[in-house]
């Protein structure tokens, strides 16, 4: 078989527990039922291996993504927040692949240049070539695209706006937006998820019918704010949903907003089936791996915080699942994963390797069913002071159990087994299990 090709969905803030995962392991994360829609990914799921332990390197944008990019773990690749861009001196997977003949493109949110607000109005700039991309339009996020294309636009996404006379709808909807749930004016077809969708598409046209290729799709939803068009809010305006874990934020405040949260991922996976159709047309279906798997999660009211950057479980935790050639269907692993494995799992399923990638772990052989689910021995991520966080941490877990070391605060440590939502701190109760997971942040 020839060298396969990958299509990598990868979102924005969709939090681990919120799949549609069979009611066992539903159960099993201490979670009722939701009810969301995620047609497509059901069944990815079921050609496929799904993850229920995987977290994010890092819970904010551009330090997740540069983990991801060079198989390193938090401060590694010097991204500390979203304040740094990615060192171009530094090799990615990316330009592994780009240099081993892969067409390599991505399409979306990149942030691996987050702090320079130019992307090109075409959504390419020369550092793209530089991170390894043959074809890229790489647009800006929520927030970054209002605030920089105010006057004029900075990205092709606010370029398309503005020249479909649609600029002002949508700088006035997101201004102050905040935790408001109303719907946009924008058309569904100007809705940036489903623009960017079609820029995958015709990507994936474009591309040679005799080499291989990666193409990467880095939707922007379902981070907040909760901008949802008129139509999707329909569809979920009148859905309840559980209340948010330990908090006493009122329904009103949270039910609406878990409302458009969901309503983000379902148009996501409406997405997903236009680009697995693109995929079909071409005839790459049985010799494509597809990955979703996301940056990071969101509180969604949980602890009465929203948002990312903290060390609980709504924040680190993400969906992983992988389909495709030699894949096994219909399974589960409870391995424990860290984004940055992502980089040498691609490489492997090309047959190459990248030196630099020295935190990333092969997933590969877990995928095929080839050895035992445990990869590593502890988990660990990690956000430092920043703009947009004010605090510094270090998780670490051994999949039974979760320590949370803070600045300024006490040592946390919960028992995920019989306390999945990390509701009671047991450390001053297990003083041996604290020393083993501290021991394994030393040097990190």
């Amino acid at each position: 078989m020839s060298r396969p090709n990958f299509l990598f969905l990868f979102p924005d803030t969709h939090r681990g527990d919120w799949m549609p995962y069979a009611p066992a392991v539903v159960e099993a994360l201490g979670m009722e039922p939701l009810p969301i829609r995620m047609p497509h990914m059901e069944a990815l799921m079921k050609q496929g291996v799904t993850f229920t332990k995987a977290i994010t390197s890092s819970p904010l944008c551009a330090p997740a993504r540069a983990c991801l990019a060079s198989g390193l773990r938090y401060n590694k690749p010097e991204v500390a927040g979203n304040h740094e861009n990615y060192d171009l001196s530094r090799r990615t997977f990316y330009s592994v692949l780009k240099d081993n003949g892969y067409r390599v493109g991505g399409v979306g949110k990149f942030d691996l240049h987050k702090a320079t607000h130019w992307w090109g109005l075409d959504g390419w700039i020369d550092e793209l070539s530089q991170l390894g991309f043959t074809d890229a339009i790489d647009n800006a996020g929520k927030i970054d695209a209002i605030i920089s294309g105010k006057e004029s636009p900075k990205d092709p996404y606010m370029q398309y706006l503005y020249q479909e006379g649609l600029a002002e709808i949508h700088l006035q909807d997101m201004q102050n937006r905040g935790q408001r749930t109303d719907a946009t004016d924008l058309p569904d077809e100007a809705y940036c998820d489903n623009w960017l969708t079609r820029n995958g598409v015709q990507m994936l046209e474009s591309f040679p019918a005799d080499q291989p290729w990666f193409l990467m799709v880095n939707f922007v939803g379902p981070h907040e704010p909760w901008d949802i068009t008129h139509r999707m809010k329909a569809d979920w305006e009148q859905v309840q949903f559980a209340e948010p874990n330990n908090s006493s934020v009122p329904q009103e405040t949270w039910n609406p907003i878990r409302q458009n949260y969901a309503a983000m991922l379902e148009n996501i996976d409406r997405n997903i089936g236009h680009l697995l159709d693109a995929v079909k047309r071409r005839g790459d279906l049985a010799n494509t791996v597809i990955i979703y798997a996301s940056d990071h999660g969101d509180m969604l009211g949980d602890f009465d915080k929203f948002g990312k950057c903290k060390p609980e479980r709504g924040s680190v935790h993400i969906p992983l699942v992988m389909s495709g050639p030699g894949i096994q269907k219909g399974q589960y692993s409870d391995a424990l994963v860290e984004l940055q494995d992502l980089a040498s799992t691609i490489l492997d399923f090309a047959d190459l390797t990248m030196e630099e990638a020295k935190d990333s772990l092969s997933l590969k052989s877990v995928v095929r069913g080839e050895v035992a689910a445990s990869l590593r021995d502890v988990q660990i991520s990690g956000l430092d002071d920043g703009p947009q966080h004010p605090s510094s941490w270090r998780i670490a877990s051994d999949g039974e159990w979760k320590l949370i070391v803070e600045r300024d605060r006490a040592d946390r440590l919960y028992h995920l087994r019989s306390d999945p939502w990390e509701n009671r701190n047991l450390a001053e109760d297990y003083p041996d299990v604290i020393a083993k997971l501290k021991a394994a942040l030393q040097g990190w």
